[in-house]
């Protein structure tokens, strides 16, 4: 180990983390470090990492190490909230994490997130209270606050009455338009009023995620995410030191990633579908879109993955509940177990096909690689695991209150989409 890594690994750890695992050797760190990390090298964005299964999570550590990149693991809220459909959770992914990167010897940055934490009603709010910190006591470090199903002023309400939940060093994330593909798409306006309403009242979230036409899943078109919508919203908040979420990237191509990176100021881009099909041993082409048959099922790579009987069994399964592919992610749960009890050579090799795909996009695609002593230079510079905010206080809290956002929002033009089910 460098002496800058036993440095930062004395200082760089935020509380939880040091509470939590006191005798670790692994770096986990508060999202902010990896985004100043990827804000320092520039044109770069590293992976935030849906840890659907624990394959995956190993997986993906090994990239980082190979890419020497600083990285993120994530878990969603329809993931790994209470009613998840992934073993993997928001109250047991830091263990997961804390415990693979020890046993693997890793020794790059790597920052717990908990995404797209939902709230669409005044009863999440409540729940929210309670369960944010009981997140942050589970070794999370760093959290995506997504009211954006809501109208506008009430997006802006429940991040500030939420915020007081979260600790002042940990990553923090807003989204504004729901992510529902080329429906709703966010607007430059909505975008402002979000992050103006949150400076008034001195909080200042490290990204923003905008729906900038992606989707969840599997990409069905090759429309995608719009470079020149995002560049602008990201244009008109730089002032705010606010950096760019890229929501949805499996199936978008490689080309209009590396864009992503190079033209706007995105430093997290979240990949979830691409990384649970590597891991299962389905055909997917060169940026993570499953491949499907000529019956509209999944292909599944002989000898790759899982073994061929599990997937078997996993269709079967899902043909028992008449799950459409796009249901496919459920299986996640009642598999765990099964695929963990596989032979170790077919678990490494679930692993293994995650770890290459991602260091070919952290290197190849996302501009990410070395960017780990970035963020351990941030952390020895700082001399302390909290970075602070990239922003001040701008905005007259005297025009943000509760009455004065709910006049402004009529203003604002916005577009939600239509209704529907949209979550990760």
């Amino acid at each position: 180990m460098s002496s800058d890594f036993v440095k930062a690994l004395e200082t760089g750890r935020p509380p939880n983390i040091t509470k939590l695992f006191p005798n670790s050797k692994a770096l986990i760190v508060s999202g902010k470090v990896i985004d100043r990390a990827l804000m320092a090298k520039g044109k770069a964005m590293t992976i935030a990492a849906n840890g659907r299964n624990y394959f995956v999570i190993l997986g993906v550590l090994q990239a980082a190490q190979r890419a020497n990149a600083a990285v993120i693991i994530e878990i969603a809220k329809s993931e790994g909230g209470t009613g998840a459909y992934c073993a993997v959770n928001y109250w047991n992914i830091a263990k997961f994490v804390d415990s693979a990167m020890n046993e693997l010897n890793i020794t790059v940055p790597v920052a717990i997130h908990a995404d797209h934490y939902g709230i669409k009603n005044s009863k999440d709010i409540e729940k929210a209270k309670v369960e944010i910190p009981s997140m942050f006591d589970a070794g999370m470090t760093s959290i995506a606050i997504d009211a954006s199903h809501l109208p506008d002023d009430e997006n802006l309400l429940a991040n500030l009455e939420l915020n007081r939940f979260i600790p002042k060093w940990a990553g923090l994330e807003t989204e504004v338009g729901e992510i529902k593909g080329k429906e709703g798409l966010s607007t430059r306006e909505e975008a402002l009023f979000l992050i103006q309403g949150l400076n008034a009242h001195e909080i200042f979230p490290d990204w923003i995620a905008l729906n900038n036409g992606t989707t969840h899943g599997i990409e069905a078109s090759d429309a995608g995410i719009q470079v020149e919508l995002t560049a602008e919203i990201h244009e008109a908040l730089a002032k705010y030191g606010i950096s760019g979420a890229q929501h949805g990237t499996s199936g978008n191509s490689s080309d209009r990633l590396r864009r992503i990176a190079g033209e706007t100021r995105t430093t997290k881009a979240n990949v979830a579908t691409a990384l649970q099909m590597l891991s299962w041993g389905l055909e997917v082409n060169d940026y993570g879109n499953a491949q499907l048959d000529d019956n509209g099922g999944f292909k599944k790579v002989k000898n790759e993955g899982m073994l061929e009987d599990m997937w078997a069994e996993m269709v079967e399964y899902a043909a028992g509940k008449e799950w459409k592919i796009g249901d496919y992610k459920k299986l996640n749960l009642p598999f765990e177990n099964k695929l963990m009890a596989q032979p170790a050579d077919v678990r490494n090799r679930m692993a293994k096909r995650v770890e290459d795909f991602t260091y070919n996009i952290l290197i190849n695609i996302f501009n990410a690689g070395n960017t780990a002593p970035l963020a351990i230079e941030a952390l020895l510079k700082c001399g302390s695991y909290d970075l602070g905010p990239k922003s001040k206080k701008m905005e007259d809290p005297a025009e943000w209150t509760e009455s004065k956002i709910k006049e402004k929002a009529k203003s604002v033009h916005s577009d939600k989409g239509p209704k529907g089910n949209f979550d990760d």
